[in-house]
């Protein structure tokens, strides 16, 4: 069974092409036996842009999303991406999808051990960097509180609501019911009675 790539190209401005980079892609993908699914292009954009201002990368996050290739192509790694959160993204994506990736300049390709390990790294840094984000959540966080900063959404209880609770408890109505009629929690509906 052939795998089905798909290819990816990117030039920054408009009086660029990305034939060259078309041409050697689909030579490699000849010589690897590989089916080439799409050809994926987006001409006149900087790689710094993200997946929402590039219209065939996010094309390709689709396609991986839905298991439809086995194989990402790029001619070079600055092809997929300048940024390095932008790339460790992307690689995560490839990674979980269980789909290989093959850069032709870096001569990147995970289905050799050395192409893993460079997938391996990648991974490394997606985990690295999701634990800054925690622990900068989590610093925020304890600062927020060590101020005396009340934390979580805000209230919709007032007096009115808890009046409301009680008079129609009184009625007979269910928690569920009250919670639903208020839109407020059922707990919240628990906590106003047992504190009635």
């Amino acid at each position: 069974m052939h795998l089905r790539a798909a290819i990816y190209c990117r030039v920054s401005t408009n009086n660029q092409t990305v034939l060259n980079q078309l041409l050697e892609l689909r030579a490699v993908a000849e010589r690897m036996g590989w089916k080439i699914a799409a050809e994926l292009q987006d001409t006149g954009i900087s790689g710094a842009k993200g997946r929402c201002e590039r219209p065939a990368l996010d094309q390709l996050h689709q396609m991986l999303q839905r298991r439809e290739i086995d194989v990402v192509m790029a001619w070079s790694i600055d092809r997929l991406g300048r940024s390095i959160q932008n790339l460790v993204t992307l690689m995560s994506e490839i990674q979980s999808a269980k789909v290989d990736l093959y850069v032709h300049q870096q001569a990147i390709n995970t289905q050799t051990a050395s192409g893993r390990m460079i997938f391996g790294i990648f991974a490394s840094l997606a985990e690295f960097e999701r634990e800054m984000i925690r622990d900068r959540i989590h610093a925020g966080l304890a600062r927020a509180k060590s101020e005396g900063k009340k934390l979580g959404r805000p209230s919709n209880v007032n007096e009115s609501v808890i009046a409301s609770v009680k008079l129609l408890r009184q009625n007979g109505q269910s928690i569920h019911t009250i919670a639903k009629q208020l839109r407020i929690g059922v707990g919240t509906t628990s906590q106003i009675l047992k504190a009635a």
